[in-house]
């Protein structure tokens, strides 16, 4: 697949439907871990600054051009430009929409029980054909060599052909990466806060403050204390490396 680079990191040219084939095909091909993340302005700055992160991206199969303010930069150097972003919470959905019933069954790792619980019962009201192939709820803090062998052995256990991954950024990345020698063959979505959004437990932005780019501010006024370092300082940090790799002409 095309990609289009931001501040070095790979997006993906794509839309929904793209990226929703994508991985339907390598679901059914079943033969290797594939990776895909969903970048925003937060992900794309890490990348930039943290080599360790960057290193951890580059593991990814699919990197998804999550933020508006990344396909308008993006849209600058396509012949045909996108016309919307593929924002991961979504991008999750239509995987689910497109993926009821046989062979395709799904993982859900991440939470906690009780959020995970919410989540199974809110998607099978939504997608009564969809098969959840099991769902865990990882221990808070870190996680020994025997945390990350329960989960591996968790997802194996299950044979999902799709493994949801939401940990949060950057950790669901660094988890993937790390691990991936290791993963049994299946799609794994990195989608952050999609199972928050999809259990009800959080609200979304309205459409039209995603479409101008502005559900960052939504979402930092909803969650001031979480989320106000990395939306404030990387949003600017992100301004600053575009404006200098436009001075320097790198990409």
């Amino acid at each position: 697949m095309e990609t289009s680079r931001v501040l070095g990191t790979p997006l993906a040219v794509t839309d929904y439907a793209g990226a929703v084939e994508q991985a339907k095909t390598w679901a059914l091909a079943a033969d290797a871990p594939r990776l895909i993340a969903a970048a925003n302005t937060h992900v794309v700055t890490l990348a930039r600054r943290e080599a360790g992160f960057r290193e951890a991206l580059a593991r990814f199969d699919l990197i998804l051009p999550d933020g508006m303010p990344l396909v308008w930069v993006m849209n600058r150097r396509l012949a045909a430009p996108l016309k919307d972003r593929v924002y991961g919470p979504t991008f999750m959905l239509q995987c689910l929409a497109a993926t009821q019933g046989e062979p395709f069954s799904h993982f859900l790792l991440g939470g906690t029980e009780e959020l995970l619980d919410d989540l199974r019962g809110k998607l099978l009201q939504r997608f009564p054909a969809l098969r959840i192939a099991g769902t865990f709820a990882p221990p808070f803090g870190a996680w020994s060599e025997q945390d990350d062998a329960t989960m591996l052995a968790r997802i194996r256990e299950s044979k999902a052909r799709f493994v949801w991954v939401g940990l949060g950024c950057p950790k669901q990345e660094l988890w993937l990466a790390r691990h991936r020698d290791s993963l049994p063959p299946a799609v794994y979505g990195a989608v952050g806060a999609a199972f928050a959004f999809h259990a009800g437990r959080v609200r979304q932005a309205p459409l039209w403050t995603q479409r101008i780019g502005c559900e960052w501010l939504f979402r930092m006024l909803t969650e001031p204390r979480r989320l106000w370092r990395r939306y404030l300082v990387f949003n600017s940090l992100f301004l600053f490396h575009l404006a200098k790799d436009a001075v320097t002409r790198r990409d």
